[in-house]
C-alpha cells in the first residue's frame, strides 16, 4: 500500500486497510520479526538470555511494562527501541491533536469532521518515529500535563461554554493515542497523579474537570523505575503496580567481556585520538575491572547502583589523558597504566557513597577503586604474591624489591615522553626479566605496559610503596616509606631522566 497516493477517507476504505491497536500492531510485527530472525534490539547486551526475551513475551501478551533497575541499565533505551516494531507509517484523520484513526475515531473533533466530510475527510500519515512520547516524572507534573485541562482561551476563541467538552485541551497521553507512551522514574510521581493513570490503564475512559469522556485510547504504556526511589523519594502505588502487567528487572553486565563491548559501542573516542593513542585489551578489562570493583566495594551505595556510564566515561578519559600527554610531547603514544589516574574525575560523579563526606571522599574511592582492579587483574599475568609469601616458594619479585630496598626511588610523570618513560622503567633491574619470564615474548609497547603494571600490581600487595605527586606518582621501597613520606606536592627531578 502507497501512502502517499491515500490522501481520503474513501480512498482508504478502498485500499483494504484494516485498523489494528498499537499493541497488537507491536504483537504482529514481532511475530514477524521472530520468524525472520530479526532482532530489533540490536545493541543491546548482556540482556539476550534475559531481559529480551521478557520483554519479547511482554509484547506478545500485549502488555503494559515497567523496566524495574538501577541506573544505566538501557531501561530508556529499550523503550525507545520498541518504536522499531511498529507499522512504518498509519493513517490519522488531518488536524487531528489525538492521532484518530480515520475508521475509529475517538474525539469529537474527529466524528465531527468525518460527519461533515465523509468519505472526503482529508487523511494524513504518521511515521512510526512521531509515535512515541517520553516524560520524564517530576514532583511537579500535573494532571493537566498528563491528561489534559479545560483552556479557558479555547473557550474564549471559539466562544463556547465551559460546559462543552470542545474546551478541554488534552495533556500528553491523550494525544500519544495509538503511541508508546513513556514515563521514567515512575515512583517519582505524585501518589495522587499516579491514581490518575488508573482509568486510563484498565477502561481507557479519562475525566477532566467534570468532563468524562469515554475514549478508548490505544497507548502502549512503558514505566521505568530504580528500586532506589522506592525508599529514597517515593513508590509506585499498589493499585497502579497491579495494573502493569509485567514488570521486567534489569541488571548490570554479568562479565568484563559484555562490558567492554558495551563501553567501545557507547565510547566517543575522536578519530584523532584513535590515530594518536594506541590502546591495549588489558587497559580495556581494566577499566571494566573498576566498574565490577564499585558494585562489590564497602565505601559504595549497592543500593544506588554504579552506571555502565562510569565505564563509558573513564574510557573516553583515560583516552583524553594519553592524547593530553602526546599533544604535549608532539609524538604518537601507547596506553600506560599511569594514564589511569585520569580517570579518576569520572569516577567520582558516577559512585554514591555509603557514608558521604566521611574519611574516605570520593577521591580516595575513587583511587583505591582503580587500585584493587589493578590488584584483582594482576595475579592473572604474575605470580600471586600472597601464595609466595604463605607457601615460602622462591621470590621472582626480589632482584626489584631490593634494588628498591637500596633507597632507589623512581618517579614516573604524567607527561613523561617516550623515551623518559621508557629510561624509567628500564632502570629498575629485574622489571624486564619478570615481564620475560610471566609472560614470554611480547612487543615492546606491551612489555612496557606490564613492566609498569607489575610496579603499581606490587604496591597493591604492599612489597613496594606508590605515592601520588602533583605531577605523576613515585615508587620506593614500604619500610623506608613509613618513616619518609613524601608530601603531597612533591615533584619528581625530571633532571633524574634527562
Amino acid at each position: 500500500m502507497n501512502h502517499n497516493e491515500i490522501k481520503t477517507l474513501g480512498a482508504l476504505k478502498k485500499s483494504g486497510y484494516k485498523s489494528r491497536s498499537v499493541k497488537q500492531e507491536l504483537r504482529d510485527n514481532l511475530i514477524q520479526n521472530l520468524k525472520n530472525k530479526v532482532n530489533v534490539f540490536e545493541g543491546i547486551w548482556g540482556y539476550e538470555e534475559t531481559v529480551i526475551p521478557d520483554l519479547e513475551r511482554a509484547i506478545l501478551s500485549m502488555h503494559d511494562i515497567n523496566f524495574l533497575g538501577l541506573r544505566g541499565q538501557a531501561k530508556t533505551r529499550m523503550a525507545r527501541m520498541m518504536v522499531k516494531l511498529l507499522d512504518e507509517y498509519i493513517p490519522y484523520i488531518s488536524g487531528s491533536e489525538m492521532n484518530d484513526d480515520p475508521l475509529q475515531p475517538i474525539s469529537r473533533f474527529g466524528r465531527d469532521v468525518i460527519e461533515e466530510k465523509g468519505d472526503d475527510t482529508p487523511i494524513s500519515w504518521l511515521h512510526r518515529d512521531e509515535r512515541y512520547t517520553e516524560k520524564l516524572a517530576t514532583p511537579d507534573v500535573s494532571i493537566a500535563d498528563l491528561i489534559g485541562d479545560v483552556d479557558p482561551i479555547k473557550a474564549a476563541t471559539m466562544k463556547l461554554p465551559y460546559s462543552d467538552e470542545r474546551v478541554i485541551h488534552f495533556g500528553l497521553i491523550p494525544r500519544s493515542h495509538r503511541c508508546i507512551f513513556v514515563i521514567n522514574e515512575l515512583p517519582d510521581l505524585q501518589p495522587r497523579i499516579q491514581v490518575a493513570l488508573f482509568n486510563i490503564l484498565q477502561e481507557g475512559d479519562i475525566q477532566i474537570r467534570g468532563f468524562k469522556l469515554r475514549m478508548p485510547l490505544e497507548i502502549q504504556f512503558v514505566f521505568t523505575a530504580n528500586p532506589e526511589d522506592y525508599t529514597n523519594r517515593g513508590s509506585i502505588v499498589t493499585p497502579l503496580k497491579d495494573r502493569i502487567d509485567s514488570q521486567i528487572i534489569t541488571h548490570y553486565p554479568r562479565s568484563i567481556d559484555i562490558g567492554r563491548k558495551i563501553t567501545e559501542q557507547e565510547a566517543h573516542i575522536k578519530p584523532e585520538q584513535e590515530a594518536t593513542v594506541t590502546v591495549n585489551e588489558m587497559a580495556k578489562d581494566l577499566i571494566e575491572q573498576i566498574a565490577f570493583e564499585a558494585r562489590n566495594s564497602e565505601y559504595v551505595d549497592a543500593k544506588s547502583g554504579v552506571s555502565a556510564r562510569l565505564t563509558i566515561s573513564a574510557y573516553e578519559n583515560l583516552m583524553s589523558a594519553a592524547e593530553r600527554r602526546a599533544l604535549i610531547n608532539n609524538e604518537k603514544t601507547y596506553i600506560r597504566v599511569s594514564d589511569f589516574y585520569g580517570v579518576i574525575p569520572s569516577i567520582t560523579g558516577k559512585v554514591e557513597l555509603v557514608y558521604e563526606g566521611e574519611q574516605e571522599g570520593p577521591g580516595i574511592v575513587a583511587h583505591n577503586l582503580v587500585g584493587k582492579a589493578i590488584r584483582t587483574k594482576f595475579v592473572e599475568f604474575f605470580p600471586d604474591p600472597d601464595k609466595i609469601r604463605k607457601q615460602k616458594a622462591p621470590n621472582p619479585y626480589k632482584t626489584i624489591t631490593d634494588w628498591f630496598g637500596e633507597e632507589n626511588v623512581l618517579d614516573i610523570l604524567n607527561d613523561f615522553s617516550s623515551k623518559d618513560y621508557v629510561k624509567a622503567l628500564e632502570a629498575v633491574p629485574g622489571l624486564k626479566e619478570l615481564i620475560k619470564s610471566s609472560q614470554g615474548k611480547v612487543d615492546n609497547d606491551l612489555r612496557l605496559f606490564l613492566m609498569e603494571f607489575a610496579l603499581h600490581g606490587l604496591s597493591e600487595y604492599s612489597m613496594l610503596s606508590k605515592h601520588q605527586l602533583a605531577k605523576g606518582l613515585q615508587f620506593k621501597d614500604l619500610l623506608s616509606s613509613m618513616f619518609t613520606m613524601p608530601e603531597p606536592d612533591d615533584d619528581a627531578d625530571e633532571s633524574d631522566f634527562r
